[in-house]
């Protein structure tokens, strides 16, 4: 994929912004952080070249000015909802990213549960953090929200949350998604700092959608794409542009938002510097594109994946029926197919033959397919033996191991043992081996055989590779492709007859 962003730019002259804002306050500055401070891979995928840590790298040049919050939204701990890139829960990713953080050298301050009304989960994530010498705070819903404003901006409302001290000029307050309580609590310790006769700030920072794009463009679509489960939708600014007479673009949330905001920040101040959302943000992601036309197709690609994912969340019961019409209606906004997708034809073609050879598994057959680095598509298809996923890794590494097909990378010996102790130990249904079995099977057969070992040494060449399957992967499955980092879609339809999958 061609390189279309400027890290490096983008970096400088995000962290110049950054300080410049600070100092237009009392060297006190709570700056909401959207989006994913660690990781993000949707800016990586929508913008080749930009580095999905490079807000750690931010935050790391900004350490000695910065304290860190960390917001998580009590009802998200309850519902166990998941980021869907580390299939994990919001709270064990909280839990990750304090981890991560002291990783990079940075500590979090505290951890902020919002809209806290003593839900059971959220107590025992309270306890927990606790225990381990974590400082938790709990933020109840704010009474009088969004209308009363004399209610919000009083000791009923703001007033009614603990203050959280912090010693830095800088606070910037993030989450493990949206809706966590970024800006509440932000705007929680604007009043606290203001009634102790600090002159605070409050900016925001969120890399989409890109305000110095046009509308349309596909990294703004590609924005809404990726919140289609919340309804998200981009719009002109309309404040910013009645104000400057220029067009910017920004999202439903912000604009609706910014009239009560705004009366929000002059109850408590007596004034605003803000005359629209666009204005809050510090934002400078638009200059660190170098190659319009390369963010366009890596958009374009993203969209589609995502049409795919809401597909299969519906099939799981995950996602509603108007997430998937948005998806699909944002594709045809841009004229797109799901074959646009270079991997989706070749996964039908190897499902076709699986069901030609009479070698599925349940008599369900399961195709998938990988677009490597170089554009060579490589197929595989379940049998018997093993799942689709697991032959294509296989395939695909022999390939870029330049391996000839006769040749077998998994030793016999290992292969009958793996299947002895699923059928007649484990009292497994099904024998054949998922991704995560077949990937230790390598392993194991690496030992003895030099060929095995070539091709377990490719295997990190697939990072950022395409993949396509024809049926949605198993638990193992997923967790071998995701921990190889590749960028997976599939059809809505399940590997398995079963109901039930270990």
């Amino acid at each position: 994929m061609r390189i279309g962003f400027d890290n490096e730019k983008y970096l400088k002259e995000q962290t110049s912004a950054i300080l410049e804002r600070v100092g237009q306050f009392d060297n006190k500055l709570y700056l909401e952080f959207g989006g994913k401070l660690l990781f993000d891979y949707h800016a990586s995928r929508v913008l080749p070249g930009f580095d999905p840590n490079v807000k750690m790298k931010l935050l790391q040049q900004l350490k000695d000015k910065a304290d860190i919050l960390l917001c998580i939204y009590a009802g998200d701990i309850e519902r166990k909802k998941v980021r869907a890139d580390f299939g994990i829960t919001y709270d064990s990713d909280a839990l990750k990213l304090i981890d991560d953080l002291r990783e990079w050298g940075l500590e979090v301050v505290g951890v902020v549960i919002t809209r806290f009304e003593n839900q059971p989960g959220a107590k025992l994530f309270k306890n927990r953090l606790e225990r381990r010498n974590v400082r938790v705070y709990t933020h109840s819903f704010t009474k009088g929200y969004p209308t009363d404003v004399d209610l919000i901006v009083s000791d009923m409302g703001y007033g009614a949350n603990e203050y959280i001290e912090t010693e830095k000029p800088l606070v910037v307050v993030t989450g493990p998604g949206p809706g966590s309580g970024k800006l509440a609590t932000c705007l929680s310790q604007f009043y606290h700092d203001h009634r102790r006769g600090t002159r605070a700030g409050y900016a925001k920072f969120e890399t989409f959608p890109i305000w110095s794009l046009p509308l349309k463009h596909p990294v703004n679509i590609a924005y809404e794409a990726a919140t289609a489960d919340i309804l998200d939708f981009n719009l002109i600014d309309p404040f910013h542009l009645e104000r400057y007479g220029e067009a910017a673009i920004n999202y439903n949330r912000d604009v609706d938002a910014f009239p009560v905001l705004k009366r929000i920040l002059e109850k408590i101040t007596g004034a605003t510097p803000y005359h629209s959302p666009t204005d809050m943000g510090v934002n400078r992601a638009g200059f660190g594109i170098i190659d319009d036309e390369a963010v366009r197709e890596a958009a374009k690609q993203e969209i589609v994946r995502r049409f795919f994912r809401y597909r299969c969340e519906y099939a799981m019961g995950f996602a509603v029926k108007e997430t998937c019409q948005k998806a699909e209606l944002l594709m045809k906004e841009l004229n797109l197919e799901p074959d646009y997708r270079k991997v989706v034809g070749p996964a039908m073609e190897a499902a076709q033959e699986a069901e030609s050879s009479g070698k599925g598994n349940e008599d369900v057959f399961c195709g998938a397919a990988v677009e490597l680095k170089d554009g060579t598509v490589v197929k595989g298809k379940n049998s018997s033996l093993m799942h689709a996923a697991s032959s294509l890794i296989l395939n695909a590494i022999k390939e870029l191991a330049e391996i000839p097909d006769k040749i077998h990378l998994l030793a016999p010996n290992v292969i009958e043992s793996i299947t002895n102790l699923k059928k007649n130990i484990m009292n497994r249904k099904t024998v054949s081996l998922n991704l995560e079995e077949t990937l230790i099977a390598l392993s194991i057969s690496a030992t003895t055989n030099p060929t095995a070992q070539l091709a377990m040494e490719k295997l990190k060449e697939l990072s950022g590779c395409e993949i396509h399957t024809t049926h949605m992967p198993t638990p193992g499955d997923e967790a071998g492709l995701r921990r190889l980092g590749v960028n997976l879609t599939s059809d809505p339809n399940f590997s398995t007859k079963r109901l039930f999958l270990s």
